[in-house]
């Protein structure tokens, strides 16, 4: 549900952050590319809902911030997000999942397409901030149904007491600018590993390198945890998808090319997800001998 665009630019030369965040907290941004139509402060964020000239409706978590979830009105298949399009790319590895979870709702743009195209499917969503699942409902068309959920919970506690596992999990989690701490620990993917059936995988949304000093703790973590670890650079953004999973053959470039080249037809879509396997997908590499990995406070480091 996010990706680093206005975030990264701040960061990038303190000047131009302090014009942009002026720039965005004047509502110049708003009033010249779009139209706001809903702001509340919730216990967790600032929720923003604007929308474009061209039906492009963003959900963001202050006044100018990074787009964490972007539907077209009017289009359900539309997913405007090149981060959120990679995520998709699981469904050519763990193919008719039956059991879905997603942490970090943000505008329900995942588990809504993942409706539209496994309708048996149960899919469960949890978020923290109960307003933001009602703006996911008002302003970005998800709706529950007998077969999918939206929780009110903490995305840990939630997998922590899993009872029945998911052949998917997407990990989508992200405040204003960054991924909750406890939602990145060894304990917390043991707790996600045991959450998944035994063909299952975890799939992540991170912060390149370029914009986030614990990448290479994170990447550690996960390889750590699941035997088999593939990254996904997302062409045109900051943004790195990690598939976690620990049965299988080692999947080859080629091969999961041709998976979604054949999973885009199923669907009778046009997403570039083959070129962006292309342009963008590898396995992590041998574990990194001696290399940090994230714990819980008060935790002994392995």
């Amino acid at each position: 549900m996010l990706s680093v665009e206005a975030a990264l630019m701040k960061a990038i030369h303190p000047v131009f952050g302090a014009l942009l965040s002026w720039v965005c907290a004047s509502g110049l941004v708003v009033a010249a590319q779009s139209t706001l139509l809903y702001e509340k402060r919730s216990p967790y964020s600032t929720i923003v809902v604007t929308e474009d000239q061209d039906g492009l409706r963003t959900l963001s978590f202050e006044r100018g911030g990074a787009r964490q979830s972007v539907v077209k009105v009017g289009d359900p298949n539309h997913i405007e997000l090149p981060y959120a399009r990679a995520m998709l790319v699981s469904l050519a590895v763990v193919r008719d999942p039956a059991r879905v979870l997603v942490v970090g709702l943000g505008g329900g743009t995942l588990p809504s397409f993942l409706r539209r195209h496994y309708p048996e499917a149960t899919i469960d969503a949890v978020d923290i901030d109960p307003d933001v699942i009602e703006v996911a409902k008002s302003h970005f068309g998800f709706r529950e149904d007998a077969r999918m959920r939206a929780h009110v919970r903490d995305g840990r506690e939630f997998i922590e007491e899993v009872a029945e596992p998911y052949d998917l999990i997407f990990l989508d989690a992200f405040s204003s600018d960054s991924i909750p701490r406890q939602l990145t620990t060894r304990q917390f993917l043991e707790a996600v590993r045991r959450a998944l059936t035994p063909r299952g995988m975890v799939v992540a949304n991170l912060w390149s390198q370029s914009s986030n000093a614990l990448y290479h703790p994170m990447v550690n973590t996960y390889h750590a945890v699941f035997e088999r670890l593939y990254l996904l650079d997302v062409p045109g953004a900051g943004n790195v998808i990690l598939f976690g999973l620990s049965w299988g053959e080692p999947l080859s470039r080629d091969e999961l090319e041709q998976r979604t080249t054949d999973l885009v037809r199923r669907w009778g879509l046009t997403l570039d997800l083959a070129w962006m396997v292309r342009q963008g997908f590898k396995p992590a590499g041998p574990k990194r001998a001696g290399g940090r990995v994230l714990v819980d406070e008060g935790e002994a480091t392995p």
